[in-house]
């Protein structure tokens, strides 16, 4: 490398699979996707202009919202055509090192943690589910059950369910996050691992719906099925609650890799 430039990384692979048809790959800047190496791992990277891409000028890019986002589309489609290919354990947008040798110390101070990362995600892909909560519909499913549950004399079913009503209208936001742990446990166990996220602003995702879970689960690619199913049938057990399936997406959650850059 030279003053001009720095090393942005997109994924680390085995270096076994290095040959595994990574050429004609362009990444952020344009540039040709290539393999620095030390074994047994290796890192897909390139070459990328410090003028763009260095620590201040990346910063500012960074909150130009055309700019990252083609720039976070051109780093996911080097990560995607990479776990297409091969084991790999992603990094995240803006792992920019000064030069080859800062990569290949990555590779190996981290070894035993990247080693144990691409045996997690082989031949697993990501999927998230996001659930939100309509508070209206949640009170009133939640105030029925209490309701029923005291099955009160016919003189007395409509103070009951006032009550019940008046009681899940203060505890709405308890019964929901109550529902999203149930979710989240359920869902985490048709997977080989499940993370909660923080939920979205409203404000940069330009939905006003109530989020109460953003989960990621890093699931078999022989159980997508299977797990798809189970979203659908927590969907339908919980009124008041919609979960909503994205993916897939390569394992940027399970991947563990992320470190400073220098």
């Amino acid at each position: 490398m030279t003053g001009d430039t720095g090393v942005w990384l997109y994924a680390v692979i085995a270096a076994a699979d290095a040959a595994s048809g990574f050429a004609g790959l362009t990444g952020v800047a344009g540039e040709p996707v290539r393999v620095v190496a030390a074994e047994p791992l290796a890192a897909l990277v390139g070459s990328v202009p410090l003028a763009v891409f260095g620590a201040q000028p990346l910063s500012r890019n960074l909150e130009d919202l055309d700019w990252l986002a083609a720039t976070a589309r051109a780093h996911d489609a080097v990560v995607s055509a990479a776990v297409r290919r091969a084991a790999a354990a992603p990094l995240r947008l803006a792992t920019v090192f000064l030069d080859d040798a800062r990569v290949r110390e990555l590779l190996r101070d981290r070894q035993a943690d990247l080693e144990a990362a691409l045996v997690l995600v082989s031949g697993r892909t990501e999927w998230g589910v996001k659930v939100y909560g309509d508070r209206a519909a949640l009170t009133a499913a939640v105030a029925e059950a209490r309701a029923d549950a005291t099955a009160p004399g016919a003189g007395a079913a409509y103070l009951a369910r006032r009550r019940a009503q008046l009681s899940a209208q203060e505890t709405v936001e308890a019964d929901a996050a109550r529902r999203a742990e149930t979710i989240h446990t359920r869902l985490s166990r048709r997977a080989a691992a499940g993370r909660r996220q923080p939920t979205t602003d409203p404000a940069l995702s330009g939905r006003s719906d109530w989020m109460v879970l953003n989960g990621t689960y890093l699931v078999d690619d022989d159980r997508a099925d299977d797990f798809a199913a189970t979203v659908d049938a927590l969907s339908a057990e919980f009124p008041g609650i919609r979960l909503e399936l994205t993916g897939p997406w390569p394992p940027y959650s399970f991947a563990g890799v992320d470190r400073e850059a220098s």
